[in-house]
């Protein structure tokens, strides 16, 4: 029954948004929590809003639009590389964004922190594939080295481009 979902109706009516959407609707109107239940305060209509933008945003990228392929890698890059302001600034409420990130790591060094506030500094999955990379570019650096070094015999002698022409 449809009618479970009271003080969800946003969400569900987003997932049929984001349907919809796909299919080439022209326009999507936001639905409230409140829907059916009272008329919506500011905050509602905020969440409402916010829940469409999602909608229009799945939409987008099921139908292959670039620009919104675009932001969303724009976003994962920003990501891995922990670049908190570029990621608050690219999300799709980046003032809920900001406030959600300081609520668990308030002060400003965490904007530079290179770890987030679930998995923390020591099991963060992003902050080990650049320990994992580093370490494999430093052991590729060095075996190339190693080559290079063992390897010094690659230049020709002077005189050996004129031992070829005779």
């Amino acid at each position: 029954d449809v009618y479970k979902r009271q003080g969800y109706d946003h969400i569900t009516s987003g997932i049929g948004a984001a349907m919809i959407g796909w299919f080439g609707t022209a326009m999507l109107c936001y639905v409230t929590p409140k829907e059916h239940l009272g008329l919506p305060d500011r905050d509602d209509v905020k969440v409402g809003v916010i829940t469409y933008k999602i909608a229009a945003h799945a939409a987008d990228l099921a139908k292959g639009h670039p620009a919104s392929q675009l932001r969303d890698d724009a976003l994962s890059r920003a990501r891995f590389e922990f670049r908190w302001e570029d990621q608050f600034n690219l999300s799709l409420d980046p003032e809920t964004a900001r406030s959600l990130h300081d609520e668990t790591l308030p002060k400003e060094a965490h904007k530079t922190a290179h770890f987030c506030s679930m998995c923390g500094p020591k099991f963060c999955s992003m902050k080990i594939s650049h320990d994992i990379r580093a370490e494999a570019q430093k052991e590729g650096m060095e075996e190339m080295a190693r080559k290079y070094r063992e390897g010094g015999d690659l230049y020709m002698p002077a005189n050996a481009a004129g031992e070829a022409a005779e």
